[in-house]
């Protein structure tokens, strides 16, 4: 990878302009209004690969958001790297908390971040992360350093749970054949502690809806008489833990992996404060399932989280009404061997079964994906150490995260190849958050990284 930091340093204010632009396109996959929006995202990126010098690059259709996929090969004997990432958004809600406009990207200097970090949404998750493949292209083909014929696959519906992807991998299971698949779609442990994610948790998420009489009903009048739907949901969420934090669903445990005592030890040698890490969040007490650290709780351990809750009224002043109906939104993490349609079902039934007398509950299943851990003895995994250690000049740490990318599982059940999970965001970046954010040092020390993954994959493959 000859000359990598000169060409970075040369072309950094354009590759920086480059993402900029690419963050100004609202491109957000879970509101429709918006339509428009993700597929000129996707036409830029088409455009992106080519520039970068894919030899082909189209747009493929799908029953939703259009997939974007490119390739370069440069010979059919050499390994293929199919890179996937994510060209759709979160939507940017609450505006008001954002400190600049969430499609108005600006570079500010944070404590982290002393060079600047891009604040915009999707600055992190995932267009700054998956222009870094496109960039890393770029210096690979303009330099003729290209050690690999490499693919791209980049979606519109990742934030909405990917289910027409789940539909385009089986039909095109020849033009997506590879050796390894590359993600940029999570994070490491510090600027100066790289890591590698091995484990992402499953997801299942759902909504329900609890309904009583027929409409809204005055307070005064019916109130102690009825059942109120609000708090009868708010009582059936709280039943959902014990007072360990244990979820409560019978058989939700059952097929939960269970770390030994010497995989735990290893996992706590990550550097990790708790006092900085409350600190970054201003709380002033963690919380969470007895028996296990904060970092198990976020990594090794299945949650139940209520992300949104509403019913009634809740516009300025007072109205004294007993609602007629209330719903909740409810994301369940998964451990690895959880089935997430079994989970699914098993928290309908439950939900259905503790719903009292005067009520009717409905579970509306949203979307989700399995679990995922990858060996860290395979060919992938120690390629994508060596280009750590080339460009941070230390071995990267092996991690689990909590999030979830469900279709990590789909790819290796269809495409039978395993995914390396290189990450360059930080926990701090706010992904999901008002003022979403990627530092500069970070975005371009991705596209330093990468190409060395490709010399040590072939490396390896030889």
């Amino acid at each position: 990878m000859k000359d990598i930091s000169n060409y970075i340093e040369t072309h950094q204010n354009r590759f920086i302009s480059e993402l900029v632009d690419l963050l100004k396109m609202p491109s957000i996959s879970a509101d429709s209004a918006y339509k428009k929006d993700v597929l000129n995202t996707a036409e830029a990126v088409k455009k992106s690969l080519l520039d970068a010098g894919c030899d082909l690059a189209e747009i493929c259709e799908t029953p939703g958001n259009p997939i974007v996929y490119g390739e370069k090969i440069i010979d059919k004997n050499l390994p293929t790297v199919l890179v996937y990432g994510h060209y759709d958004v979160q939507p940017a809600d609450p505006i008001d908390l954002w400190t600049s406009p969430p499609f108005d990207p600006v570079i500010k200097k944070t404590d982290l971040h002393p060079e600047g970090a891009i604040f915009a949404r999707g600055a992190c998750d995932d267009k700054g992360q998956m222009y870094m493949h496109v960039k890393a292209l770029e210096f690979m083909t303009k330099t003729d350093q290209l050690p690999c014929n490499v693919k791209f696959m980049i979606e519109g519906e990742e934030e909405v749970g990917s289910e027409n992807l789940a539909w385009f991998v089986p039909r095109n299971l020849e033009k997506l054949a590879n050796d390894v698949i590359l993600i940029s779609d999570t994070g490491m442990i510090a600027k100066d502690v790289p890591s590698i994610t091995t484990g992402l948790r499953g997801l299942s998420y759902v909504e329900v809806e609890v309904t009583g009489p027929n409409r809204d009903l005055h307070s005064g009048l019916y109130g102690g008489a009825v059942a109120n739907p609000i708090n009868v949901l708010s009582k059936m969420i709280a039943s959902l833990h014990d007072e360990n934090n244990h979820i409560t669903i019978p058989g939700f445990y059952d097929k939960v992996e269970e770390l030994s005592t010497e995989e735990r030890a290893e996992m706590a040698k990550a550097p990790f404060s708790l006092e900085a890490y409350k600190k970054s969040i201003d709380i002033d007490a963690v919380y969470g399932e007895e028996g296990f650290t904060t970092n198990e709780r976020n990594s090794i351990r299945p949650t139940l989280d209520v992300n949104g809750i509403w019913g009634g009224y809740i516009g300025e002043g007072a109205k004294t009404v007993l609602p007629s109906k209330a719903y909740a939104k409810i994301s369940m993490r998964l451990v690895p061997h959880q089935d997430w349609h079994e989970i699914t079902d098993l928290f309908t039934k439950h939900f259905e079964s503790i719903a009292p007398q005067g009520v009717r509950v409905k579970v509306k299943p949203h979307h989700g994906g399995q679990g995922y851990v990858t060996p860290i003895d395979s060919m992938g995994y120690q390629a994508a150490s060596k280009a750590y250690h080339e460009t941070f000049g230390k071995t990267p740490i092996p991690q689990r995260s909590g999030g979830s990318i469900p279709i990590v599982a789909l790819f290796e059940e269809q495409l039978k190849s395993k995914t390396i999970l290189m990450g360059f965001g930080l926990d701090s970046d706010d992904i999901h958050s008002p003022n979403e954010h990627f530092g500069v040092w970070n975005y371009l020390k991705g596209i330093e990284t990468i190409p060395w993954f490709y010399k040590y994959f072939r490396e390896l493959s030889e």
